[in-house]
């Protein structure tokens, strides 16, 4: 179905939802393509393609909101659909808060490209994926004679989206995504058998790493976790590697949304404006980056897409305010959602910050572990490894940290210029002071 007959569809399922018995509607028609190879010990171990397209609705009717999907788009299918969803939704209770976005929040303009479609994802085949794929477990395997196994993996998606409201909004974004990378496991004597991996992410193929790369590093981290242990528990200057720390900003995440705070469940209800974490820390919102892998001009609720400084120096200045819970909260709606996260940048990469350091640890990962949005208490298990003399000296796992947010994010005392590319949180190594570790 081509853009124009996506957005003549959606109007049309518009109306008859309003002519059905509905106050208001947002409709969403939405196409997506994924393909899927996956190599191990040479051989493809999956080759998968898959289509889906859907229509939503969400209707308002007296304060009363339901939400409807369905893969089937005949108009004479839709038509029984649309009625029978009406129907439903006037059986709910009603809740004075339900309603659309009101429109002065909608994007004046939504013509900007933003750079998120490969126009050349039509050209791929299956050939080409099957060939990265394959080239990236070769790269891994060739590393050592101590790996055990290694599985490469290629994905890349393909999605359209097509928005109308009854209110005025109507709204379309195309998008592309490639994902490549490894996942290697090596034999540490008869003590275990650890695993890393490494992936790269962009919106055009031509901007993923190279295969010989994803191998090689993916490899490489499985290998230094050889030997791994715990040492005795103690205090550490600690850097988090610059991949492992969206792990640790998802302790301000949920806190931080409108939902949190009208359940009274965030530890950071009526700190807007007040000092929440290192002045080393700033947090930024972007969703105008282009290429970003979490740029957008509006988001689902047609609220437009503006960058904003979350977190200045320390002070919290905005939350993620939806429509509904900000009605709820009197609050006007910012958007509900993260877009692309950024960061104020320091000057020295994870390399330099390790040669820096007497004594501590570089976290590569957390394992399990959980953090409490209501008190901001949290608790994760790591690995890494030890830092003796500005060199990694051992391996370690089975280890713990644990704190409160608030406390935690105080300690931060560097921020690295090393973001990493491949995620919409562009993250770099992070380094705290007087970090509590639980191991022996």
């Amino acid at each position: 179905m081509k853009n124009p007959d996506k957005m003549d569809l959606a109007q049309w399922a518009v109306d008859q939802t309003l002519q059905a018995g509905a106050n208001e509607v947002a409709v969403a028609l939405s196409n997506q393509r994924q393909v899927d190879v996956e190599i191990r010990e040479k051989k493809l171990e999956k080759l998968k393609e898959s289509t889906q397209n859907s229509l939503t609705l969400q209707i308002y009717s007296d304060h009363r909101y339901s939400s409807h999907t369905t893969n089937d788009l005949r108009k004479g299918t839709l038509k029984k659909f649309i009625s029978e969803a009406v129907a439903a939704t006037k059986y709910l209770s009603q809740d004075e808060y339900r309603q659309l976005t009101d429109p002065k929040f909608f994007p004046q303009k939504i013509k900007a490209d933003l750079g998120l479609l490969d126009q050349e994802y039509g050209s791929v085949t299956t050939a080409d994926r099957v060939k990265m794929a394959k080239e990236i477990e070769a790269a891994a395997v060739g590393v050592s004679d101590k790996i055990i196994s290694s599985t490469a993996g290629y994905t890349d998606i393909s999605s359209e989206n097509t928005s109308v409201f009854s209110n005025g909004f109507k709204g379309e974004s195309r998008k592309t995504v490639f994902y490549a990378g490894a996942e290697v496991t090596v034999r540490d004597g008869d003590s275990g058998r650890p695993e890393d991996w490494y992936w790269g992410a962009a919106r055009f193929k031509n901007k993923l790493p190279a295969p010989k790369f994803l191998g090689e590093e993916a490899a490489r981290r499985a290998l230094r976790k050889i030997g791994q242990k715990k040492i005795k528990s103690g205090q550490f200057t600690t850097i988090v590697e610059n991949r492992s720390g969206g792990r640790l900003l998802g302790m301000f995440q949920q806190p931080m949304s409108a939902r949190a705070l009208q359940q009274k469940s965030s530890f950071l209800d009526g700190m807007l404006g007040k000092k929440i974490a290192s002045d080393k820390l700033t947090i930024i919102d972007d969703p105008l980056i282009n290429g970003g892998l979490g740029s957008r001009l509006f988001d689902g609720e047609g609220i437009a897409a503006k960058k904003r400084v979350m977190i200045e120096r320390g002070v919290l200045n905005h939350y993620y305010i939806d429509n509904y819970y900000g009605r709820k909260l009197g609050m006007q709606p910012n958007s509900g959602s993260a877009s692309n996260i950024v960061l104020e940048y320091g000057t020295r990469g994870c390399d330099a910050l390790i040669k820096s350091l007497e004594n501590g640890i570089l976290i590569t990962g957390f394992i399990g572990g959980n953090s409490n949005s209501t008190t901001g208490d949290f608790s994760f298990g790591i690995v890494g490894l030890l830092i003796e003399d500005g060199k990694l000296v051992q391996p370690i796992n089975e280890m713990n940290i644990s704190g409160n947010a608030k406390e935690f994010w105080n300690k931060l005392i560097e921020v690295g210029n090393d973001p990493y590319p491949y995620s919409s949180r562009q993250i770099p190594s992070l380094v705290f002071e007087g970090v509590e570790f639980s191991g022996l």
